[in-house]
């Protein structure tokens, strides 16, 4: 289809990878619990946006350039390891109350997971790797195929970030009925992502 081989297995492949739990997933649960659907919408098109930033640097081979130069490679992965620690200690330091549960706009979270999502130059290498795995390389059709493809992982992660935000939504309505546990959980959230950035600080 479009010069890519085995569509199907292509889509389950990738909403298995947007299953994993990461950091993109971390801040669309967070901007859902805050923000309501609307926020965590945001959030969705954030990584969204951010995704196809990324693919398409891959595509034009960006991931080669920050291989050949490390330098380039390892100041973006500190960058993102940052402000993932920066978002992380953020919220574990959040206290009961300390913030209206609506105070950000939309834009906020899709800026927020957009950043999130850019900031992982491991990404860039995993669309690399990734996308030849479907590429038929005798009807691949070029910028056609890569674009088939990249309009299928939006659509994916749309559907994937609807979803996951409905049920997020479910569930914060009755986590906001005790602020305690809501905020614990946002501690928590905060910790994972702290242990995300150092991860992603000391990658090698």
């Amino acid at each position: 289809m479009l010069g890519v081989t085995d569509y199907g297995a292509f889509m389950i492949a990738f909403l298995v990878l947007l299953a994993i739990p990461g950091p993109g997933n971390f801040a669309l649960i967070t901007a859902t619990g805050k923000g309501g659907i609307k926020g965590g919408l945001a959030a969705t098109f954030g990584i969204i946006f951010g995704d196809q930033v990324l693919l398409w640097l891959a595509v034009a081979g960006v991931a080669a350039l920050l291989s050949a130069y490390p330098a380039a490679f390892h100041t973006v992965q500190w960058l993102g390891a940052a402000y993932l620690a920066y978002l992380g200690l953020r919220m574990a330091l959040s206290k009961p109350g300390s913030a209206p549960v609506r105070a950000m706009k939309s834009n906020h979270y899709l800026r927020q997971t957009m950043m999130i999502t850019v900031l992982n130059p491991k990404a860039i290498m995993f669309y690399m790797a990734f996308f030849p795995l479907f590429v038929d390389p005798v009807r691949h059709q070029g910028l056609v195929t890569f674009g088939f493809m990249a309009l299928t992982i939006a659509a994916l992660t749309f559907l994937y970030g609807l979803i996951a935000v409905l049920l997020t939504h479910n569930l914060a309505e009755r986590l906001r009925a005790n602020p305690k546990v809501s905020n614990l959980l946002e501690r928590l959230a905060g910790l994972c992502l702290v242990g995300f950035s150092i991860k992603l600080a000391v990658l090698r």
